[in-house]
């Protein structure tokens, strides 16, 4: 079953200086039992993608079905079948726990018979216990961003969107969630829609990862094989200072080495097929008496497919609020 098929998607933008396009008729599909991870610099037009896929923005053109439902002309059925969890959350601070739980599975539909042993299950599932006569305000962050979710779920969506969940976490509450949001599949059957800035994040979660700029979506393939499209691993050998000139002529020489650049006594290069490369590498230094001092090499990571498609660094691509 597709969970997600959106045909020509787009959405223009009145400024005082003119219509802008934000995103610019985006095609995409998102299989049940997919974790799908959504990537882009600011202004790519990611947000307003996912605000239209989850009904809070009308398209200006396109179509498409979320959860079974045409976006368009059921935007009521989208809403009953997915969950939402945006950046900033929305619990209230000032209620308690198990109330908000509670208060979000009754405005759902469901009776409070059916609410509580859902709602004890949620807790359970995503390292809530005990906390349920807390003030959400009380909360730390990965407890909160875990609320968060259980508020999505109560209702048992099909699909859920995750709109920046780890951000502002630290890195022992990042890898918990990390955790849960895999949990959401394998726990509760649930089709994942991920937007993230955090390359790692995509990396480690999602079988798919689509990446957006300039509101198109630019490329979509799992991570490995978005990371073996950037051509070669990148090399990094350091020699004694006499020895450079002899290891740039066998760097410089060798099938396939690209990009060689030297400074001080180490020289980066790209080469494919490095396992093979090295061997090559290590008998023509020793045909030279170049005795390395060390060798690394180190395989594309998304960080360099973000950086080949877009020209952006990933730290361009953290999250301004808008667009």
């Amino acid at each position: 079953m597709t969970m997600i098929e959106a045909r020509g998607l787009a959405r223009t933008f009145q400024t005082p200086h003119g219509e802008v396009a934000a995103v610019r008729g985006v095609d995409l599909q998102v299989a049940d039992g997919e974790i799908v991870g959504f990537l882009g610099p600011n202004g790519a037009g990611k947000t307003t993608t996912l605000r239209m896929l989850t009904t809070l923005l009308r398209p200006t053109a396109g179509t498409a079905r979320v959860a079974g439902c045409d976006l368009l002309a059921d935007p009521v059925g989208v809403r009953r079948r997915i969950g939402y969890v945006a950046q900033g959350g929305g619990a209230n601070p000032a209620e308690v726990v198990a109330n908000e739980l509670l208060l979000q599975a009754r405005l759902h539909g469901m009776s409070k018979a059916q609410a509580r042993p859902r709602i004890a299950d949620l807790v359970a599932r995503l390292g809530l216990d005990g906390l349920e006569t807390r003030l959400v305000g009380s909360l730390s962050g990965g407890q909160r961003r875990r609320l968060d979710i259980a508020l999505g779920l109560v209702h048992q969506p099909p699909l859920i969107f995750l709109d920046e969940p780890s951000t502002g976490l630290d890195p022992t509450s990042r890898n918990q969630l990390w955790d849960h949001i895999r949990g959401l599949r394998d726990a509760f059957g649930a089709t994942v829609f991920l937007s993230t800035h955090y390359l790692d994040e995509a990396d480690a979660l999602c079988d798919r990862i689509l990446i957006m700029d300039q509101g198109a979506i630019l490329v979509e393939d799992g991570p490995e094989e978005l990371k073996n499209r950037v051509s070669g691993d990148a090399v990094t050998l350091e020699v004694a200072a006499a020895d450079v000139p002899a290891a740039e002529d066998v760097v410089r020489g060798l099938p396939g080495a690209r990009a060689v650049t030297v400074a001080g006594t180490t020289l980066r290069f790209r080469a494919e097929h490095s396992n093979r490369s090295m061997i090559e590498i290590m008998r023509a230094l020793e045909a030279r008496s170049v005795d390395p001092v060390s060798i690394q090499v180190d395989r594309p990571t998304l960080d360099d497919v973000f950086l080949t498609l877009t020209g952006k660094p990933a730290e361009a691509a953290a999250p301004a609020g808008h667009v």
